[in-house]
């Protein structure tokens, strides 16, 4: 039987970025002459990249920004925030034990996101979770990116794992659309980044807390996790 191989997004599922991520858009909009955005308003925002981010964050505060202000407000972003990456971020409550029971049983884990590949393993490093984590797919590591299901093919590929024991994890429509892409079941969680209401985006299964992860891949793959609760 070959080894469960779970992907985990990582903004908004695995770690709480958020305040990082809007006070580096809020930096490089008032750069710009634009008002910042209110807090109220920047969690809906964020989810598929920095570049994006900002592309939202523009059209938030205004007119549109061109193709070139886009490019050279996604450098601007790279470097701000990796000088800020975790001034406020925290992984999700739960997440830490979790990773470790699964190192533990052996299941292969890897990150599957949009950020900036040497970013994301900067935060992972930063979260103390990095040595759970032996393949790091992100936005720019290929030439694609979530929700085309080569993200997730490429990542199961480096880890050696079996598509038909592998679960995708995440909190946005662009997650569980690369699940239904690559033919893999999905959990999502509840209290991450999405612009449409967790029960529309069609995942296998929602989860409102890390400690209902287990009876989750216990559900979606039983053969393997049978007996976790």
């Amino acid at each position: 039987m070959p080894r469960p191989t779970l992907l985990f997004d990582l903004d908004g599922t695995l770690a709480d970025t958020a305040g990082d991520l809007c006070e580096t858009m809020n930096v490089i909009l008032t750069r710009h002459n634009r008002p910042r955005v209110p807090a109220s308003r920047v969690r809906h925002l964020v989810g598929g990249g920095a570049r994006l981010l900002m592309e939202r964050g523009f059209k938030e505060t205004g007119p549109a920004a061109s193709e070139e202000l886009l490019d050279q407000t996604f450098e601007e972003f790279i470097a701000y925030y990796s000088e800020h990456i975790a001034d406020h971020t925290e992984l999700w409550p739960g997440v830490g034990p979790l990773l470790q029971r699964l190192e533990d049983a052996d299941v292969l884990l890897a990150v599957c996101t949009n950020k900036v590949e040497r970013l994301s393993r900067q935060l992972l490093e930063h979260l103390d979770i990095a040595r759970h984590f032996p393949v790091v797919i992100g936005g720019d590591t290929l030439s694609v990116k979530k929700p085309d299901p080569e993200h997730l093919f490429e990542a199961i590929r480096l880890l050696g794992g079996d598509r038909k024991s592998t679960i995708m994890v995440g909190d946005s429509e662009t997650d569980i659309d690369a699940a239904k892409n690559a033919g893999l079941p999905s959990i999502c969680v509840s209290f991450g980044y999405t612009r449409q209401p967790v029960t529309e985006l069609g995942a296998d299964i929602i989860i409102d807390h890390f400690d209902e992860f287990p009876r989750a891949i216990a559900t979606l793959l039983p053969d393997h996790f049978g007996g976790w609760r």
